[in-house]
């Protein structure tokens, strides 16, 4: 079936276009906001060709489809005559939300896009950090600071691309969204905030201009662009339509952007600190502890959706503090997952059985969770249990010892080099208790099915 194919069906099956009030992606999955929710044929959409998981977060409908989401996705945009710019009128939009169904939608939402960029100028920066630990290369060579050039970039200017991003999700002007970013990122602001000699710009005298350093801050922009998209919309109801070509971007900068400086921006940077605090609060009560609840919830997270909501607090910690502790815990949670999935793989009956979870696994091994989470262990629940008990043990061994990441970098085989250092052995014990004891008790806990108890069960239920 083409994918042109099996996105009309999608449509269809999520009740049309008309049911749709918004779509966009992550990594792994399309994210729809729908009017009517009982229109939805899950099983229909389920069974289509390519797709791995249908569930709902809330009042958002994920279809996990994996890797390629981005191709689907184009197409669907297609289909709906959608673009970054299209505001869906009153009667279109859906329920207000909740704080917390809100918050996880703008962040997947935001986040889900701009992965790649992060995951690939990370992995560049994680494999020099490994190649300087080990003293093949030092950063002070030339070769190091053009490679660096190539990693840090990313990073220091991450609010340009977290603008980009959040126009789309808050459909509003992409090049003015941009605009917000150069505002707080101009070297007027970084370089007095280098300097530290003053703490505020003084405008005409009165109004204080919080002197900060945004390099890398993640908060800030983020809410500086939901504000612009009010402020554009409004600004433009009121703006002559004859005027408004130059008009209305002229007062969406002027005033999105003192109050980005002056309100949003600083509140970004303290709320930002905030979270920091609470975290470091947990680790400073217990690593142990707070290993023992990121591995507790880290995989119900992503087979929820929920995972996101980490990606800030980290680069928010990377930006801060130099460092994260909440992104090895996450690897821990992968290769937890990935062995119970393969200790599934000896309770499968059939030759395609086992060919989709060793597809699922060698997935999960370059740091996509989703088809072993949704093609595997939502199957084998007591496999999922396996997992969480081993993500739960290995995250609290890695606290003890204070295990920690220098720069961001994806959750996959390939960050192994990122963490060459002081904290490598205790990192690699972990890994191997993480994976070791997922394979062992997914084995142990799962009891084989034959193919004719599968059919009987509908192939949905529990194998133990």
């Amino acid at each position: 079936m083409e994918k042109k194919e099996v996105v009309q069906k999608i449509v269809d099956y999520v009740g049309g276009k008309e049911n749709i009030v918004n779509a966009w992606h992550c990594m792994t999955r399309l994210r729809f906001d729908l009017k009517d929710r009982s229109r939805v044929n899950e099983k229909a959409i389920k069974d289509l060709e390519g797709i791995m998981g249908v569930q709902y977060a809330k009042e958002q409908l994920q279809i996990v489809i994996g890797t390629s989401v981005h191709k689907y996705y184009d197409i669907l945009m297609q289909m709906l005559d959608l673009s970054e710019n299209t505001i869906p009128s009153k009667d279109e939009k859906a329920e207000k939300k909740d704080f917390i169904t809100w918050f996880m939608d703008m962040v997947s939402g935001v986040f889900g896009p701009i992965v790649p960029a992060i995951a690939g100028a990370g992995m560049i920066k994680g494999l020099m950090g490994g190649l300087v630990a080990l003293g093949v290369i030092t950063n002070t060579t030339d070769t190091y600071k053009i490679v660096d050039m190539l990693a840090s970039g990313v990073f220091t200017y991450l609010p340009f691309f977290i603008a980009a991003s959040a126009a789309k999700k808050f459909k509003t002007n992409q090049y003015l969204a941009v605009a917000m970013a150069s505002i707080i990122m101009y070297p007027t602001m970084i370089d007095a905030a280098k300097a530290g000699e003053i703490s505020n710009f003084m405008f005409g005298g009165v109004l204080p201009i919080p002197v900060f350093n945004y390099s890398g801050s993640v908060i800030p922009i983020i809410f500086g662009v939901l504000a612009m998209s009010f402020i554009h919309k409004n600004v433009d109801k009121i703006v002559p339509e004859a005027a408004r070509t130059v008009v209305t971007p002229t007062l969406t900068i002027l005033i999105s952007g003192f109050f980005t400086l002056a309100v949003i921006g600083p509140v970004g940077i303290y709320f930002g600190k905030a979270l920091a605090f609470v975290l470091d609060g947990l680790f400073g009560i217990s690593p142990v502890l707070a290993g023992i609840i990121m591995g507790l919830i880290r995989p119900v997270s992503i087979l929820t959706g929920m995972h996101h909501a980490m990606t800030p607090i980290a680069l928010e910690n990377f930006a801060t503090k130099g460092y994260d502790m909440l992104m090895p815990m996450m690897f821990i949670a992968n290769l937890s997952i990935v062995g119970a999935a393969l200790g599934c793989y000896f309770k499968e009956s059939t030759q395609k059985d086992k060919a989709i979870v060793l597809s699922a696994v060698l997935s999960g091994i370059l740091g996509i969770t989703e088809p072993a989470l949704f093609g595997v262990l939502t199957k084998y629940k007591k496999g999922f249990l396996a997992a969480t008990i081993a993500s739960t043990v290995g995250s609290a061994f890695i606290g003890a010892f204070g295990v920690r990441l220098f720069g961001y970098i994806t959750s996959s085989i390939f960050s192994i080099p990122a963490y060459i250092g002081p904290y490598f052995i205790y990192a690699a014990i972990g890994w191997i208790i993480a994976f070791g004891l997922s394979f062992t008790l997914s084995y142990i806990f799962v009891v084989k099915m034959d193919s004719s108890s599968k059919k009987a069960l509908g192939n949905v239920s529990n194998a133990a």
